[in-house]
């Protein structure tokens, strides 16, 4: 009993903590993820020690796991992911395909096994669909052009996530890997995803058996949601694919029902306290002792990863056909990494793909790259203002981007220049002044010998005259 109500209490603090941080957070006007992870950090082993992660925790961390892909499929607007296909799918598959590239290339000179290679490849191309969300609202970009192409490669990298999952589940961290079965699995929930996709693209709103049953009835749609959320996550897992995938299919189904509008008002609540743990969870596990000893290693790799991601983002863009002053605030937008790589990199410890301090890395990675979407943000705010009249290459939009920070900039070195004239002038001055006294002095100091000489002789006469005298 002792054991549960601690638990209890964890939980308990773990909520209270999120309501606290996510309120200030959007005080702040930033994602609230970033405040829920830094309120895991705190309250973590390496922090405070309120609370560790029981088992509990990360059972609802799970949880809201397989809830965030129904979600995410619920969400999924198909007619407008249509609209951008082609562009959003050349340049999730390049961006994917050039992580991978870096990360096989790094695993060849660091010896890393194929599937950490894989793993860590999948982990850097994911975007943060809530950082970027917020940064399209603030900047009022949703609706544009530049809101379209990046909520459309967002939508490409949700869905390719479902199959990374599936691949990074089935692989364990030995040799015994069947990568046939690996391929037979993923090919058929491939083959499953394209054929849900075709069929509601080309459909109108479907009526699902229980819709005018529960329709009108906001308790019972919120069970029968999560039921049909958690039977397809079961009869996924029973086909040797992950709960997640069978989420995200029942989503899909959700979303072109009648029932969406309904459906998705009453359960993101629910989604929303579970999404909320799991970020906490990942605080919890973060080890500041490992961050502080590794501290230049990882804000190096953050920078790289936010440049790397910056410039790939802009050039597969421009690419698939986007103009420059769409894709430059487009592919900034997209360079920190994503949230449901930190789901990737919990499944590839769990599964063994990668050691414990490689988790540490990477979540301390993925962790940092968003917690520095703020700072990323106020860069993307520049450019956005620059190609609004226009790009033609990236030095171009650089000098235009800081263009007034370099004006201040040369001011201040001219105004610096000008003082340090003045100063030497005045040290000059000083040590004229001082040169100045110090002759004065020397030459009161021998005038005052002088005199104290004369005094002493005068005073000799005196007394020479008074001895004559008396004689």
């Amino acid at each position: 009993m002792e054991g549960h109500v601690a638990e209890l209490t964890g939980i308990a603090i773990v909520l209270a903590v999120s309501t606290i941080v996510g309120i200030i957070f959007l005080y702040l006007k930033q994602p609230p993820i970033v405040g829920y992870i830094l309120g895991g950090v705190v309250l973590g082993p390496t922090g405070l020690g309120l609370v560790r992660a029981t088992e509990s925790v990360l059972v609802l961390a799970e949880l809201g796991v397989v809830l965030l892909l129904f979600l995410i499929g619920m969400e999924l607007s198909l007619r407008a992911f249509m609209l951008v296909l082609r562009p959003a799918v050349l340049t999730v598959i390049g961006q994917i395909a050039v992580s991978l590239g870096i990360t096989f290339g790094f695993g060849a000179v660091f010896d890393w096994p194929l599937q950490q290679s894989l793993l860590l490849g999948f982990i850097v191309s994911i975007s943060s669909t809530a950082v970027t969300i917020t940064m399209l609202e603030s900047f009022g970009e949703m609706r544009s052009m530049t809101g379209r192409i990046t909520v459309g490669v967002l939508i490409a990298q949700d869905i390719a996530v479902v199959p990374m999952i599936i691949l990074i589940g089935s692989m364990g961290g030995g040799a015994e890997t069947n990568f046939g079965w690996v391929a037979a699995k993923l090919a058929l929930a491939l083959g499953v995803l394209v054929l849900v996709l075709r069929f509601l693209s080309r459909r109108k709103k479907i009526t699902l058996p229980f819709s005018k049953a529960v329709q009108g009835r906001s308790d019972v749609v919120a069970v029968a949601a999560i039921a049909l959320c958690f039977a397809a996550g079961a009869i996924s897992a029973l086909f040797g694919m992950s709960a997640a995938f069978g989420a995200f299919v029942a989503g899909l189904l959700v979303a072109n029902s009648t029932l969406r509008s309904e459906a998705i008002a009453v359960t993101h609540p629910i989604q929303s306290v579970l999404v909320v743990v799991f970020f906490l969870s990942i605080g919890l596990l973060i080890d500041l002792n490992y961050v502080w000893a590794n501290l230049w290693p990882i804000l190096l790799f953050v920078l790289g990863i936010l440049t790397a991601k910056s410039l790939v983002n802009v050039l597969l863009l421009h690419a698939v056909g986007e103009p420059w002053e769409r894709a430059f605030p487009a592919g900034l937008m997209m360079a920190q990494i994503g949230e449901f790589s930190f789901v990737l990199a919990a499944i590839g410890a769990s599964s063994g793909v990668i050691n414990v301090d490689g988790y540490r890395f990477s979540v301390t990675v993925i962790a940092l790259s968003l917690l520095v979407s703020p700072l990323w943000m106020s860069i993307v705010r520049h450019f956005l203002e620059v190609a609004k009249d226009g790009i033609t290459d990236f030095r171009t939009a650089l000098g235009e981007t800081y263009q007034a920070e370099m004006v201040d900039l040369g001011r201040g070195a001219t105004a610096l220049k000008r003082r340090w004239l003045r100063l030497r002038i005045a040290e000059r001055r000083r040590r004229r002044a001082m040169g100045k006294a110090w002759r004065l002095n020397r030459e009161r100091r021998r005038a005052s010998k002088k005199a104290q000489k004369m005094a002493k002789v005068e005073e000799r006469f005196r007394k020479l005259s008074d001895f004559q005298d008396t004689a």
